[in-house]
């Protein structure tokens, strides 16, 4: 690899790092369609592996950013992971079985049906208050949070968020934070520093996984130049989010799934 692919693989790092940190969504839905579209005859199984270890630098970097502000709930963090564990395993064993003629156009449709879903609901609900909430985080800087997280359902989403963001290499991110913010009563900002969380251990299991099989090894000189950038672009991207709204969050989540799915099936129709 040439200094100058080294150091445009970094920029593109910092940018997955930034955004993905930004809106708790781990970056690998930005990273995996450049990927794409850079490596359009490369096996999906070496993209994927590629996402998921960048995903993994960059979660585990923004958790730590997110846990000095006070802001993740690790009750929930904790009983999401444990229940998504499976399905993250299973989803970076299936990957091989896909070809690109078939992974391009099922990642667009996923990217674009969470858009839809982010954009019909851009409002943020109201979190619940007073008597009728049963979970209060305070922030460091002394921001309070008042909300009812519905656990149980949120565990079983996780099931479906760890197969389906390990399979296609996205991290989980762009499912988990509209989950929690629209099914499971989570208020915006703590819903993507959760996610961040709970994105850093079923990340790093799928790592594993492809560890294992001997994906990981061959796309090491790609993953290493974007995961630095990552690192950098987590740490400003958690400082962005004190300053950002909740409804521009999701508003900008919504416009880049639907953007990048879009490119991705008209790319595979041309």
């Amino acid at each position: 690899m040439s200094p100058g692919q080294w150091w445009g693989y970094g920029a593109l790092g910092v940018v997955v790092g930034t955004f993905g940190t930004l809106i708790g969504a781990g970056g690998g839905f930005v990273l995996i369609p450049v990927l794409v579209f850079l490596h359009p005859d490369e096996p999906a199984a070496n993209l994927t592996a590629i996402s998921l270890a960048v995903v993994c630098a960059n979660s585990m970097s923004g958790t730590v950013a997110y846990a000095r502000q006070g802001r993740i709930d690790w009750r929930s963090a904790l009983l999401f992971s444990l229940a998504g564990l499976p399905g993250s395993i299973l989803g970076a064993w299936t990957t091989h079985a896909l070809d690109r003629r078939r992974f391009d156009p099922l990642l667009g449709i996923t990217l674009i049906l969470g858009a839809v879903v982010v954009l019909l609901r851009q409002r943020e609900p109201a979190p619940a208050g007073g008597g009728r909430a049963t979970r209060h985080l305070r922030e460091r800087d002394g921001t309070e949070h008042r909300y009812t997280p519905r656990i149980g359902l949120g565990m079983l989403v996780s099931v479906g968020v760890g197969w389906l963001s390990s399979l296609l290499g996205i991290g989980g991110g762009i499912l988990h934070v509209p989950a929690m913010v629209y099914l499971l009563g989570f208020p915006a900002h703590v819903a993507t520093a959760t996610s961040h969380a709970v994105l850093a251990l079923l990340s790093l299991a799928a790592v594993l996984v492809h560890a294992a099989d001997g994906t990981l090894a061959p796309v090491m000189g790609r993953v290493l130049p974007i995961g630095a950038g990552a690192l950098i672009g987590a740490q400003l991207g958690a400082r962005l989010s004190r300053v950002v709204q909740g409804r521009w969050i999701l508003r900008g989540l919504g416009v880049a799934l639907a953007a990048v799915g879009v490119r991705l099936l008209f790319m595979r129709a041309q």
